[in-house]
């Protein structure tokens, strides 16, 4: 018996191949079928009984039928379940060597450099807690609902995310190709990202640590002599990011040759990433313990090291207390959806191509759940560390500023430019970021107001605001914080290697988003899958050499805050409408109800039906009127005042945006186009409303009606039309 089943498989397997999605029949299954079990008898006609059913039992008769789950069939399932393996996984395709790599692999991906780098400052700049909560309500109604789709099609059809859409919908094939070109371009900026990163790593085997003061100019002896007067103006870690590391121009129009130090930073990168995946998932897998585990054990100490310093509470209240008016801002809504697709890492395939090698049966809703659950709680860590050590250095600026307040009004008064009530008791200089505002609250009103222009705004949330002005947080504040840290030398290596390796385990689902539609649509690759990685690896490194040229950043910019968003919402679009409402998303989720064997809440039919199409189409045409209205801007390095400024991309920015997302979404009009003239007629009307088939194709068919049986013949009827 079961050699006959397994005789079959390489048939219906190249058949399934070949054919178009019609996957009702399964002629060997039935034949197998046939030789086991009784002789069909004939039906009498239906009884009144029959007529009289409500519609839910006889929607269960219906599946029934489909499935042909009489008594003696379920008898000769129930044997055939016994000798089978439980998850009959193409045998020519590898897999994961356990469930611990699979899931490393998927948190990896998922929870990169812009839960660090993004997150705190979207969370101090849109509400606090109001940030977090709308953010937690949009992943509970669009990121896990779209996070179970893309696995469990990768899962279930084994292919990456070219090879899915083909099977799944073949009007919308062009979504796997649009998904593969947004890695492909994502992943060239992304690395340079890790590549900057590395230099501080490199940079962190220093002591005292390069950013710590300011450097000297062409002979100089000692520190303050001849300083770099752009630096004195500066705080000196802003002035080594943008001048030393980047070495950025003050326009985005300015050229100029890459930097070599960051040149050999990204060739070290890229052989970092094509080690880890030429082995492919042997390497891959081995590797994840390091890139994804390492991470979070330096998190932890550096998170606890945070907490104690002073000012911390301070930070962490400004993170929870939540601004009501921020639950009702449509930019706060905007920028939260932008930041969820972005973070979490759907539409890009990664999740598919990822889950493509783990076995059929995986409990993919649990999976979704855990990932989408360790990324916010990553995110939400992330930021108590951030703002904890922001509202350390917003205390430090605060205590500053009050010292320069003071010494501004002594010198005022001993002028006589001042009344002399403004004169300070020496009590004063103790602790001045308590006893200062005190003092000064309790002038009389008169006194404040002549006083007022002549001083500093010391206030902690105003220091705290300028504290994490601007996305580099990830690298200017970090530095800040390390170098007052006891040991620094030691921290500054142990943060940078949290997010080198952090940007490691986020390239690998990048590239694994690139190189499994590879594998799986050309059949060359397979036998050279080696020189492919390699392959992809050294022309993805030699186009990122233009994101380290001195105006590199300004466009690693452009592309991360304004363009990566605008084609992943169309294609996570059309691949929630594609699987809804042409494949039908009660078809899909009877599908995975026999992939998991087990009753699955209905509500994520209604989820995937109408709340995230919806959701997501309100987010894109908010996100393209304020792209239309609003200009786009950068925070660009003014080298005369030593400073951030806000500057507008010139107007080719726009056009650049334009230009890149038609790239990228054109294939999913483009194949709809050739299939509707060369391959497949119209579907028949009513083909979406009322689908009679599922995308377990050919030999899959087998496996389907045997999981079904997890649910215990006699009871599929019970569980089925409790979560019809």
């Amino acid at each position: 018996m079961t050699s006959v089943l397994r005789n079959t498989e390489p048939q219906e397997e190249k058949a399934r191949m070949s054919q178009s999605p019609d996957f009702t029949t399964s002629s060997n299954f039935k034949a197998k079928t046939a030789t086991t079990s009784a002789p069909p008898m004939e039906h009498a006609p239906p009884t009144k009984n029959t007529l009289e059913l409500p519609a839910e039992e006889e929607l269960i008769m219906e599946e029934q039928s489909l499935y042909g789950l009489d008594e003696e069939l379920e008898k000769t399932l129930e044997a055939i379940y016994r000798d089978e393996p439980k998850d009959d996984c193409l045998t020519s395709r590898p897999s994961w060597a356990n469930k611990a790599e699979y899931l490393l692999a998927q948190v990896g991906y998922s929870v990169g450099l812009s839960t660090i780098w993004r997150f705190p400052y979207l969370c101090l700049h849109n509400g606090g807690g109001s940030f977090i909560i709308i953010y937690m309500f949009m992943l509970a109604l669009v990121g896990v609902p779209l996070l179970v789709m893309e696995i469990a099609l990768g899962q279930r059809l084994h292919q990456g995310s070219i090879g899915v859409w083909k099977n799944m919908t073949p009007w919308c094939s062009g979504v796997g190709y649009s998904s593969f070109m947004v890695c492909f371009v994502v992943g060239l900026y992304y690395s340079v990202l890790m590549a900057w990163s590395l230099y501080y790593l490199v940079q962190s085997f220093q002591s005292p640590l390069p950013w710590a003061m300011c450097p000297f100019l062409n002979n100089s002896s000692s520190f303050g002599e001849k300083g770099d007067p752009e630096c004195s103006r500066t705080a000196s870690t802003t002035y080594f990011w943008y001048r030393h590391v980047l070495r950025t121009t003050d326009e985005i129009e300015l050229g100029g040759l890459p930097a070599m130090h960051l040149c050999i930073s990204l060739l070290v990168t890229w052989l970092i990433i094509c080690i880890s995946l030429v082995r492919g998932l042997k390497s891959t897998g081995k590797m994840l313990y390091v890139s994804v585990l390492l991470p979070y054990i330096i998190f932890v100490c550096v998170l606890i090291r945070s907490l104690m310093l002073k000012g911390a509470d301070f930070g962490i209240r400004s993170l929870l207390a939540a601004q009501v008016p921020a639950l009702y801002s449509v930019d706060v809504w905007r920028r939260t959806g932008n930041h969820l697709f972005l973070s979490m890492g759907s539409g890009f395939g990664c999740f598919t191509a990822i889950s493509s090698y783990i076995p059929r049966s995986n409990n993919c809703i649990m999976d979704a759940s855990a990932v989408a659950l360790l990324n916010l709680l990553i995110s939400v860590t992330a930021t108590v560390f951030v703002f904890a050590t922001m509202g350390y250095l917003a205390t430090v600026n605060s205590e500053k500023c009050y010292v320069k307040n003071a010494e501004r009004v002594m010198n005022l008064v001993t002028a006589g430019v001042l009344p002399p009530e403004l004169r300070l008791p020496e009590s004063l200089f103790r602790h001045m970021s308590y006893t200062y505002p005190r003092w000064f609250g309790n002038l009389p009103e008169p006194v404040r107001v002549v006083a007022q222009p002549y001083l500093s705004n010391c206030d902690l949330s105003e220091q705290l605001k300028e504290v994490m002005e601007g996305p580099g947080v990830a690298f200017v504040a970090f530095t800040e914080i390390i170098a007052v840290f006891a040991g620094s030398t030691f921290w500054a290596i142990i943060v940078f290697l949290f997010l080198v390796a952090t940007g490691l385990s986020t390239m690998q689902g990048i590239m694994q988003g690139i190189i499994t539609p590879l594998l799986d649509t050309f059949a060359v690759t397979r036998r050279h899958s080696t020189l492919l990685t390699v392959g992809v690896c050294t022309s993805m490194s030699l186009g990122s050499f233009f994101f380290v040229q001195p105006a590199g950043s300004y466009y690693v910019n452009l592309l991360d805050d304004y363009w990566a968003s605008l084609p992943l919402f169309v294609i996570l679009i059309v691949e929630n409408v594609s699987m809804a409402w042409i494949y039908g998303a009660r078809r899909f989720h009877a599908d995975l109800i026999i992939i998991l064997g087990r009753p699955i809440s209905s509500v994520y039919r209604w989820l995937w039906s109408l709340v995230s199409p919806l959701l997501l189409l309100v987010l894109f045409v908010i996100i393209l009127i304020h792209l239309y209205l609003r200009p786009i801007t950068y925070m660009a390095w003014n080298s005369s005042i030593s400073n951030e400024v806000l500057q507008s991309y010139p107007p080719w920015g726009k056009a650049l945006l334009g230009l890149l997302t038609s790239l990228t979404v054109l294939p999913i009009p483009v194949c709809a186009a050739y299939i509707l003239l060369h391959k497949m007629p119209p579907p028949p009307a009513g083909a979406m409303q009322h689908p009679d088939t599922d995308f377990f194709k050919g030999d899959a068919k087998e496996e389907n009606q045997k999981t079904r049986l997890r649910l215990s013949p006699g009871q599929i009827k019970r569980k089925t039309s409790k979560f019809r």
